[in-house]
Protein backbone atom coordinates (compact mmCIF):
# COMPACT_ATOMS: atom_id res chain seq x y z
CA UNK A 1 0.00 0.00 0.00
CA UNK A 2 1.30 3.47 -0.78
CA UNK A 3 1.19 6.01 2.06
CA UNK A 4 0.35 9.90 1.19
CA UNK A 5 2.00 12.42 3.51
CA UNK A 6 -0.91 14.64 2.48
CA UNK A 7 -3.74 11.74 3.61
CA UNK A 8 -3.57 13.48 7.59
CA UNK A 9 -4.58 16.83 5.98
CA UNK A 10 -7.21 15.22 4.10
CA UNK A 11 -8.69 13.49 6.65
CA UNK A 12 -9.07 16.15 9.46
CA UNK A 13 -11.00 18.02 6.36
CA UNK A 14 -13.21 15.27 6.12
CA UNK A 15 -13.44 15.06 9.71
CA UNK A 16 -14.42 18.48 10.26
CA UNK A 17 -17.26 18.72 7.87
CA UNK A 18 -20.47 17.31 7.33
CA UNK A 19 -22.22 18.28 3.72
CA UNK A 20 -19.38 17.08 1.08
CA UNK A 21 -19.35 18.58 -2.17
CA UNK A 22 -17.68 15.41 -4.54
CA UNK A 23 -16.61 17.78 -7.91
CA UNK A 24 -16.11 16.31 -11.64
CA UNK A 25 -14.63 18.94 -14.35
CA UNK A 26 -16.68 19.39 -17.45
CA UNK A 27 -15.05 16.26 -18.73
CA UNK A 28 -16.69 13.35 -17.16
CA UNK A 29 -15.17 10.28 -17.86
CA UNK A 30 -14.84 6.66 -16.37
CA UNK A 31 -12.91 7.06 -13.86
CA UNK A 32 -13.88 10.96 -12.44
CA UNK A 33 -17.34 9.14 -12.36
CA UNK A 34 -16.07 6.18 -10.61
CA UNK A 35 -14.00 8.55 -7.97
CA UNK A 36 -17.63 10.17 -7.11
CA UNK A 37 -19.39 7.40 -6.99
CA UNK A 38 -16.96 5.67 -4.62
CA UNK A 39 -16.48 8.98 -2.49
CA UNK A 40 -19.95 9.31 -2.09
CA UNK A 41 -20.25 5.55 -0.92
CA UNK A 42 -16.94 5.96 1.39
CA UNK A 43 -18.67 9.12 2.84
CA UNK A 44 -22.02 8.35 3.58
CA UNK A 45 -20.76 5.04 5.39
CA UNK A 46 -18.63 7.70 7.39
CA UNK A 47 -21.66 9.18 8.78
CA UNK A 48 -21.24 12.59 6.05
CA UNK A 49 -23.84 14.19 3.67
CA UNK A 50 -22.17 13.18 0.20
CA UNK A 51 -23.30 15.60 -3.19
CA UNK A 52 -21.85 14.75 -6.71
CA UNK A 53 -21.77 17.92 -8.93
CA UNK A 54 -20.82 17.86 -12.65
CA UNK A 55 -21.07 21.20 -14.82
CA UNK A 56 -22.28 19.38 -17.55
CA UNK A 57 -24.32 16.26 -17.91
CA UNK A 58 -22.70 12.88 -17.64
CA UNK A 59 -22.61 11.36 -21.15
CA UNK A 60 -24.81 8.74 -21.76
CA UNK A 61 -22.32 6.10 -22.23
CA UNK A 62 -21.54 6.54 -18.45
CA UNK A 63 -25.15 5.80 -17.70
CA UNK A 64 -25.01 2.39 -17.11
CA UNK A 65 -23.61 3.18 -13.57
CA UNK A 66 -26.07 3.31 -10.63
CA UNK A 67 -26.30 6.76 -9.25
CA UNK A 68 -24.63 8.15 -12.47
CA UNK A 69 -28.02 10.29 -11.74
CA UNK A 70 -27.54 11.87 -8.54
CA UNK A 71 -24.92 14.06 -10.39
CA UNK A 72 -26.52 17.33 -10.04
CA UNK A 73 -24.74 20.82 -12.78
CA UNK A 74 -25.71 23.04 -9.17
CA UNK A 75 -23.99 23.25 -6.25
CA UNK A 76 -26.16 22.73 -3.33
CA UNK A 77 -26.92 26.24 -1.19
CA UNK A 78 -24.68 25.22 2.19
CA UNK A 79 -21.81 23.35 2.19
CA UNK A 80 -18.54 22.43 4.35
CA UNK A 81 -15.89 20.88 2.27
CA UNK A 82 -15.10 20.13 -1.67
CA UNK A 83 -13.18 17.25 -3.07
CA UNK A 84 -12.18 17.73 -6.68
CA UNK A 85 -11.21 14.36 -8.55
CA UNK A 86 -9.30 13.76 -11.63
CA UNK A 87 -8.10 17.07 -12.58
CA UNK A 88 -5.47 19.65 -11.14
CA UNK A 89 -6.90 22.08 -13.78
CA UNK A 90 -8.86 25.17 -13.26
CA UNK A 91 -9.55 26.02 -16.69
CA UNK A 92 -11.60 22.48 -16.79
CA UNK A 93 -14.19 24.42 -14.40
CA UNK A 94 -15.34 26.64 -16.83
CA UNK A 95 -18.94 26.03 -16.52
CA UNK A 96 -18.62 26.86 -12.28
CA UNK A 97 -17.26 29.98 -13.46
CA UNK A 98 -20.25 30.66 -15.94
CA UNK A 99 -22.70 30.48 -13.20
CA UNK A 100 -21.05 32.36 -10.61
CA UNK A 101 -20.23 29.67 -7.93
CA UNK A 102 -16.80 29.01 -7.77
CA UNK A 103 -16.23 31.29 -5.56
CA UNK A 104 -18.57 29.43 -3.39
CA UNK A 105 -16.00 26.35 -3.66
CA UNK A 106 -12.95 28.67 -3.21
CA UNK A 107 -14.44 29.72 0.33
CA UNK A 108 -14.38 25.88 1.57
CA UNK A 109 -11.61 23.40 2.50
CA UNK A 110 -11.07 22.14 -1.09
CA UNK A 111 -9.45 18.25 -1.49
CA UNK A 112 -7.90 17.74 -5.12
CA UNK A 113 -7.54 14.06 -5.79
CA UNK A 114 -5.79 13.34 -8.83
CA UNK A 115 -3.22 11.37 -10.68
CA UNK A 116 -1.81 13.01 -13.20
CA UNK A 117 1.55 13.52 -10.82
CA UNK A 118 1.30 17.38 -12.18
CA UNK A 119 1.62 20.65 -9.38
CA UNK A 120 -2.19 21.81 -8.85
CA UNK A 121 -2.98 24.39 -10.43
CA UNK A 122 -6.27 24.90 -8.36
CA UNK A 123 -5.81 28.07 -6.49
CA UNK A 124 -7.95 27.40 -4.02
CA UNK A 125 -6.96 24.23 -3.09
CA UNK A 126 -6.30 23.69 0.63
CA UNK A 127 -4.41 19.77 0.18
CA UNK A 128 -4.13 18.53 -3.35
CA UNK A 129 -3.24 14.84 -3.36
CA UNK A 130 -1.81 14.41 -7.13
CA UNK A 131 0.16 11.32 -7.54
CA UNK A 132 1.26 9.01 -10.38
CA UNK A 133 -1.45 6.57 -10.92
CA UNK A 134 -3.45 5.03 -13.65
CA UNK A 135 -6.51 5.97 -12.38
CA UNK A 136 -7.61 8.78 -9.53
CA UNK A 137 -9.28 5.49 -8.48
CA UNK A 138 -6.39 4.34 -7.35
CA UNK A 139 -5.08 7.12 -5.50
CA UNK A 140 -8.52 6.71 -3.72
CA UNK A 141 -8.41 3.23 -2.93
CA UNK A 142 -4.61 3.97 -1.71
CA UNK A 143 -5.92 6.47 0.60
CA UNK A 144 -8.88 4.52 2.10
CA UNK A 145 -6.60 2.13 2.98
CA UNK A 146 -4.15 4.23 4.48
CA UNK A 147 -7.01 5.69 6.44
CA UNK A 148 -8.65 3.32 6.91
CA UNK A 149 -11.94 4.36 5.34
CA UNK A 150 -15.04 1.75 4.60
CA UNK A 151 -14.77 0.54 1.54
CA UNK A 152 -18.63 -1.03 1.08
CA UNK A 153 -19.08 -3.39 -2.22
CA UNK A 154 -20.78 -0.98 -4.61
CA UNK A 155 -17.71 1.77 -4.02
CA UNK A 156 -15.55 -1.17 -4.37
CA UNK A 157 -16.71 -1.51 -7.87
CA UNK A 158 -16.82 2.35 -9.03
CA UNK A 159 -13.02 2.35 -7.97
CA UNK A 160 -12.29 -1.14 -10.37
CA UNK A 161 -14.96 1.51 -12.91
CA UNK A 162 -12.26 4.03 -12.29
CA UNK A 163 -9.19 2.06 -12.69
CA UNK A 164 -10.02 -0.10 -15.73
CA UNK A 165 -11.70 2.47 -17.58
CA UNK A 166 -8.12 4.75 -17.20
CA UNK A 167 -5.93 1.75 -17.91
CA UNK A 168 -8.04 0.24 -20.77
CA UNK A 169 -8.52 -2.95 -19.59
CA UNK A 170 -5.03 -2.44 -17.63
CA UNK A 171 -3.14 -2.51 -20.83
CA UNK A 172 -1.98 1.20 -20.90
CA UNK A 173 1.75 1.99 -20.54
CA UNK A 174 0.83 3.73 -17.15
CA UNK A 175 -0.28 0.31 -15.30
CA UNK A 176 1.64 -0.77 -12.79
CA UNK A 177 1.95 -3.62 -10.75
CA UNK A 178 0.47 -2.20 -7.85
CA UNK A 179 -2.71 -1.07 -10.48
CA UNK A 180 -2.85 -4.67 -11.31
CA UNK A 181 -2.74 -5.75 -7.40
CA UNK A 182 -5.30 -3.18 -6.41
CA UNK A 183 -7.58 -4.95 -9.16
CA UNK A 184 -6.75 -8.26 -7.93
CA UNK A 185 -7.71 -6.83 -4.10
CA UNK A 186 -11.35 -5.23 -5.10
CA UNK A 187 -12.01 -8.68 -6.97
CA UNK A 188 -11.05 -10.91 -3.60
CA UNK A 189 -13.19 -8.17 -2.25
CA UNK A 190 -16.29 -9.31 -3.94
CA UNK A 191 -15.85 -7.07 -7.37
CA UNK A 192 -16.91 -9.35 -10.33
CA UNK A 193 -14.96 -7.88 -12.98
CA UNK A 194 -17.15 -9.74 -15.93
CA UNK A 195 -20.35 -7.99 -14.46
CA UNK A 196 -19.13 -4.66 -15.00
CA UNK A 197 -18.01 -5.18 -18.28
CA UNK A 198 -21.60 -6.61 -19.23
CA UNK A 199 -23.39 -3.94 -18.23
CA UNK A 200 -20.94 -1.45 -20.07
CA UNK A 201 -21.47 -3.47 -23.03
CA UNK A 202 -25.41 -3.40 -23.13
CA UNK A 203 -24.77 0.77 -23.00
CA UNK A 204 -22.62 0.38 -25.69
CA UNK A 205 -25.32 -0.55 -28.14
CA UNK A 206 -26.02 1.96 -30.57
CA UNK A 207 -29.33 2.87 -33.13
CA UNK A 208 -28.89 1.74 -36.71
CA UNK A 209 -28.72 5.80 -37.01
CA UNK A 210 -25.91 6.17 -34.51
CA UNK A 211 -23.96 3.20 -36.50
CA UNK A 212 -25.04 5.10 -40.00
CA UNK A 213 -23.57 8.45 -38.29
CA UNK A 214 -19.85 6.47 -37.51
CA UNK A 215 -19.93 5.47 -40.84
CA UNK A 216 -19.98 9.30 -42.15
CA UNK A 217 -17.59 10.02 -39.27
CA UNK A 218 -15.16 7.44 -40.57
CA UNK A 219 -15.19 8.86 -44.25
CA UNK A 220 -14.40 12.15 -42.89
CA UNK A 221 -10.99 11.49 -41.19
CA UNK A 222 -7.91 13.13 -42.47
CA UNK A 223 -4.01 12.35 -42.17
CA UNK A 224 -1.01 13.98 -42.28
CA UNK A 225 2.64 13.77 -41.69
CA UNK A 226 2.41 10.62 -43.43
CA UNK A 227 -0.55 8.86 -42.01
CA UNK A 228 1.44 9.42 -38.47
CA UNK A 229 -1.60 12.17 -37.59
CA UNK A 230 -5.34 11.26 -37.86
CA UNK A 231 -7.92 14.02 -37.16
CA UNK A 232 -11.68 13.83 -37.32
CA UNK A 233 -13.67 17.39 -37.26
CA UNK A 234 -17.10 17.54 -35.39
CA UNK A 235 -19.10 20.23 -35.70
CA UNK A 236 -21.94 22.16 -33.46
CA UNK A 237 -25.02 20.86 -35.19
CA UNK A 238 -23.73 17.08 -34.55
CA UNK A 239 -22.37 17.88 -31.20
CA UNK A 240 -25.91 18.56 -30.32
CA UNK A 241 -28.13 15.85 -32.22
CA UNK A 242 -25.72 13.12 -31.34
CA UNK A 243 -24.05 13.48 -27.61
CA UNK A 244 -27.28 12.88 -26.05
CA UNK A 245 -26.57 9.33 -27.08
CA UNK A 246 -23.40 8.58 -27.47
CA UNK A 247 -19.97 11.30 -27.62
CA UNK A 248 -19.12 11.78 -30.91
CA UNK A 249 -15.86 11.86 -30.60
CA UNK A 250 -15.40 8.38 -29.04
CA UNK A 251 -17.40 6.97 -31.84
CA UNK A 252 -14.67 7.08 -33.72
CA UNK A 253 -11.19 7.90 -32.27
CA UNK A 254 -10.18 3.99 -31.56
CA UNK A 255 -10.62 3.04 -35.11
CA UNK A 256 -8.72 6.13 -36.31
CA UNK A 257 -5.39 5.13 -34.21
CA UNK A 258 -5.76 1.59 -36.00
CA UNK A 259 -4.95 3.36 -39.47
CA UNK A 260 -1.68 1.93 -40.75
CA UNK A 261 1.10 3.83 -39.98
CA UNK A 262 -0.99 6.19 -37.22
CA UNK A 263 0.41 7.37 -34.58
CA UNK A 264 -1.79 9.71 -32.94
CA UNK A 265 -5.43 10.50 -33.31
CA UNK A 266 -6.99 14.14 -32.71
CA UNK A 267 -10.82 14.72 -32.51
CA UNK A 268 -11.74 18.34 -32.58
CA UNK A 269 -15.25 19.63 -31.42
CA UNK A 270 -16.61 22.92 -32.72
CA UNK A 271 -19.03 24.87 -30.37
CA UNK A 272 -21.79 27.13 -30.91
CA UNK A 273 -20.10 29.96 -28.73
CA UNK A 274 -16.94 29.39 -31.00
CA UNK A 275 -14.47 27.34 -28.13
CA UNK A 276 -12.91 24.14 -29.68
CA UNK A 277 -12.01 20.92 -28.07
CA UNK A 278 -9.57 18.64 -29.03
CA UNK A 279 -9.54 15.18 -27.69
CA UNK A 280 -6.12 13.13 -28.16
CA UNK A 281 -5.03 9.37 -28.43
CA UNK A 282 -1.60 8.23 -28.93
CA UNK A 283 -0.52 4.43 -29.51
CA UNK A 284 1.94 2.97 -27.93
CA UNK A 285 5.19 3.77 -28.26
CA UNK A 286 4.03 7.88 -28.70
CA UNK A 287 3.34 9.50 -25.42
CA UNK A 288 3.02 12.95 -26.53
CA UNK A 289 -0.50 13.68 -25.72
CA UNK A 290 -0.06 15.66 -22.52
CA UNK A 291 2.81 17.64 -24.04
CA UNK A 292 0.53 18.13 -27.14
CA UNK A 293 -2.50 19.17 -24.87
CA UNK A 294 -0.56 21.45 -22.74
CA UNK A 295 0.52 23.43 -25.50
CA UNK A 296 -3.04 24.23 -25.78
CA UNK A 297 -3.33 25.16 -21.93
CA UNK A 298 -5.10 21.46 -21.34
CA UNK A 299 -3.66 18.40 -19.77
CA UNK A 300 -3.91 14.66 -18.88
CA UNK A 301 -1.99 11.65 -19.42
CA UNK A 302 1.03 10.82 -21.85
CA UNK A 303 -1.50 8.65 -23.95
CA UNK A 304 -4.58 10.35 -23.56
CA UNK A 305 -5.11 13.91 -23.20
CA UNK A 306 -7.63 17.03 -24.48
CA UNK A 307 -7.67 20.63 -24.29
CA UNK A 308 -9.68 24.37 -25.07
CA UNK A 309 -9.65 26.70 -26.54
CA UNK A 310 -11.53 29.58 -25.51
CA UNK A 311 -10.22 33.09 -26.96
CA UNK A 312 -12.29 33.01 -30.22
CA UNK A 313 -8.79 31.74 -32.58
CA UNK A 314 -10.48 30.36 -36.51
CA UNK A 315 -10.25 26.77 -35.92
CA UNK A 316 -7.87 26.24 -39.04
CA UNK A 317 -5.57 28.31 -37.22
CA UNK A 318 -5.86 26.10 -33.71
CA UNK A 319 -6.06 22.86 -36.20
CA UNK A 320 -3.74 23.89 -38.49
CA UNK A 321 -0.96 24.69 -35.24
CA UNK A 322 -1.93 21.50 -33.49
CA UNK A 323 -0.79 19.17 -36.45
CA UNK A 324 2.20 21.05 -36.67
CA UNK A 325 3.60 20.89 -33.18
CA UNK A 326 1.81 17.19 -33.05
CA UNK A 327 4.63 16.61 -36.06
CA UNK A 328 7.39 18.13 -34.24
CA UNK A 329 6.35 16.74 -31.30
CA UNK A 330 6.89 12.99 -33.32
CA UNK A 331 10.06 14.54 -35.31
CA UNK A 332 11.60 14.81 -31.65
CA UNK A 333 10.49 11.44 -30.11
CA UNK A 334 11.76 9.67 -33.15
CA UNK A 335 15.05 12.00 -33.23
CA UNK A 336 15.10 10.41 -29.33
CA UNK A 337 14.45 7.23 -30.03
CA UNK A 338 17.10 6.69 -33.01
CA UNK A 339 19.92 8.68 -30.93
CA UNK A 340 18.99 5.74 -27.89
CA UNK A 341 19.10 2.72 -30.53
CA UNK A 342 22.53 4.16 -31.47
CA UNK A 343 24.13 4.47 -28.27
CA UNK A 344 22.60 1.14 -26.96
CA UNK A 345 24.34 -0.52 -30.57
CA UNK A 346 27.59 1.60 -29.43
CA UNK A 347 27.79 0.21 -26.29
Amino acid sequence: MTAYPEADQIQQIIEKAQRIVIMQADNPDGDSIGSALALEQILGDMGKEPFLYCGVDIPSYLTYLAGWDRVSKELPAQFDAAIIVDTSTETLFENLQKTGQRSWVAAKPVIVIDHHDVTSVISYAAVSCNKAAVAACEVIYELAGQLDWPLNLTAKNMLAVGILSDSLGLTTDATTARSIAIISELVAGGVKIAVLEQERREMMRKSPELVAYKGKLLQRIEYFADNRIATVTIPWEEIEKYSPEYNPSMLVIDDMRLTTNTEIAISFKLYNDGHVTGKIRCNYGFPIANELAAHFGGGGHAYASGFKVTNGRPFNEIKSECIQFATALLDKLEQEQTHETLQHTDA
